[in-house]
C-alpha cells in the first residue's frame, strides 16, 4: 500500500481578480492596475506589454547587486558600466514603438 498523505485546500469564496493587503483588506483590481502600471489592461498592445517586461526585468538586474556583478563577469566589464548599459536599455528596451493605426 502507498504510504503518501495526500492533502486537498478548498478554498471557497476566492476571488482571482483581487490580493489582499497584510491586514487582511482586499485590493480592487483598478486600484492594483493603476499601482503596478506593467499589468496592463484591455486595451494594451503586445509592444507596450513587452516592453513594460523587459523594463522590469532591467531595473530587477540593475537593483540586484549579485545578479549585476554576474552579468558584469560573464561580459567582461565593469559593474557600472553593465549598470549603465542597463539604464540606458530601460529607456526603450524593444525598440522604436510600430506605427499606431488610425481607426477613423
Amino acid at each position: 500500500a502507498d504510504s503518501t498523505l495526500y492533502l486537498v485546500l478548498v478554498i471557497k469564496g476566492h476571488d482571482s481578480e483581487r490580493m489582499s493587503t497584510p491586514g487582511g483588506a482586499s485590493i480592487p483590481p483598478e486600484q492594483l492596475k493603476a499601482r503596478y502600471i506593467g499589468t496592463g489592461h484591455a486595451d494594451i498592445t503586445k509592444h507596450e506589454w513587452i516592453t513594460n517586461q523587459h523594463r522590469d526585468t532591467y531595473a530587477s538586474h540593475v537593483g540586484h547587486y549579485d545578479q549585476l556583478s554576474y552579468y558584469a563577469v560573464a561580459q567582461n566589464d565593469s559593474i557600472a558600466r553593465v549598470r549603465l548599459q542597463f539604464l540606458e536599455k530601460i529607456y526603450q528596451p524593444c525598440g522604436v514603438p510600430p506605427a499606431k493605426k488610425d481607426s477613423a
